[in-house]
């Protein structure tokens, strides 16, 4: 019996050992399947609120219709052609910038008046040009500048000259500072 003892004692050991692991293995498996029921849950609110957001609500069917937005007319794609060039001088070395834009509008008519006063349209785009610092244009949002201010500058012309401001964007396709 003596010998029972050794060999009980050491299953009683054996069994308390594999008792902590299994109990974190199932501490873990818990813990997956409540992660993935949250997330699953994240994903169908998700899903419902995005789906619920396109379609109107049942109480606004009695209410006056809402008008729709017209469709919008194609966009028109009209280049400043040629190019403009300007030189700069940054600690006496001479720099240069070469700029290719695109007027983007969607009212047809107004090619007309473009090009009637691209004149006006291309002196204030040179001045423009001409009085920007060349360091901050080698930056992205130094550029994001100049096509904002490009385009404020073309909508002033257009609209003291026709009394419309019809450039919805300017677009540079090039543009190369060297």
């Amino acid at each position: 019996m003596a010998e029972d003892e050794p060999e009980n004692s050491g299953e009683d050991a054996e069994q308390g050992e594999q008792s902590p692991p299994a109990k974190n293995k199932k501490k873990w498996i818990i813990l997956a399947l409540a992660l993935l029921v949250l997330v699953a849950i994240s994903v169908a609110a998700t899903l419902w609120v995005l789906s619920d957001s396109d379609e109107q609500p049942e109480g606004e069917s009695d209410a006056e219709p809402v008008a729709e937005e017209p469709a919008r007319e194609a966009a028109i794609y009209f280049p400043l052609k040629p190019e403009f060039i300007t030189s700069f001088e940054v600690r006496g070395r001479q720099r240069y910038m070469q700029v290719e834009m695109n007027l983007m509008f969607r009212d047809n008519s107004a090619v007309s008046d473009i090009e009637l006063h691209m004149p006006a349209i291309r002196n204030a785009l040179v001045i423009l040009l001409r009085g920007q610092v060349y360091p901050e244009l080698q930056t992205p949002e130094g550029k994001e500048l100049l096509r904002q201010q490009a385009l404020n500058t073309v909508r002033d012309v257009l609209e003291e000259e026709t009394g419309k401001p019809v450039i919805e964007q300017v677009l540079f396709t090039n543009l190369v500072l060297q």
